[in-house]
Parts: structure tokens; sequence; C-alpha cells
């Protein structure tokens, strides 16, 4: 009898912070640094994942705005457009293995093309231990 993979919907987290691309900037960095978290989706209106934005993001925010003196502006001119998701039902080896290839510390979870949850590298960690 073959056990069945365990998959990201079962380590994911779902109480996740989201922003939207017209959001302030600023009032992002707030809310990361409150829920002392390093990094959040953002999605559109209709829940699709359009972007993420990170500290190193929002690091780059604070520099232009600081050398131009001005406003930073909405989340939109400063997150990462580039996302690299995962499916609901992918394996936990398989995310274990995009998160060796990549630089990156969380994947937007996806089902039915609509975000459901996060999944860090500590996710994945925590899985592993859990399991041992």
């Amino acid at each position: 009898m073959s056990r069945k993979p365990l998959t990201a919907q079962q380590f994911m987290v779902t109480s996740i912070v989201t922003f939207t691309p017209d959001m302030e900037v600023m009032d992002a960095i707030e809310e990361l640094v409150r829920k002392e978290i390093s990094g959040a989706p953002v999605v559109d209106e209709r829940g699709n994942v359009v972007g993420i934005l990170t500290e190193r993001d929002c690091l780059a925010t604070v520099l232009t705005a600081g050398f131009h003196g001005e406003a930073a502006g909405p989340v939109g001119e400063y997150m990462s457009q580039n996302v690299i998701s995962v499916d609901a039902e992918a394996s936990l080896m398989n995310i274990a293995e995009r998160f060796a290839q990549t630089p990156h510390r969380r994947f937007p979870v996806i089902s039915h093309n609509r975000l459901v949850g996060l999944i860090s590298r500590r996710d994945v960690l925590r899985a592993v231990l859990d399991l041992a």
C-alpha cells in the first residue's frame, strides 16, 4: 500500500495578510512590521495574485523615496510581479525542491486560480519535524 504524498494544503497558513496594488506602500510596510512578517501577496479585486511585496521591495521603496524626498506611492509600483506560486495539491517534496532552487522564502498557494494560503520554508521544515 503506497502512502499518499503530503501536500501544501496540509501545512500552509490560511490566515494571511494580503495587500492590493493601490494600497499605500508605507501602510503595507507598517502592516509587515506590526505583524512581524517578511512579505505578503498582492491581490486584485477578484482575489488573483498579481504580485508579492517583500521586505527587500520595501527597502527599495524607502531608499527611492528618501533619495527623491517624496512620498513612496502605491504597492503596485514596488511589488515583485514575477510571483512563483504552488498548487494546493503540490507535494511537500516538490515544494522543498523549489525552495532549494530559488531565493524565495514563501510561495502563495493557489487552488482553482484563487489564493488559499501561503507556505514558507519554515512550514516545510516544521512538516519534516512533525513526521520525524
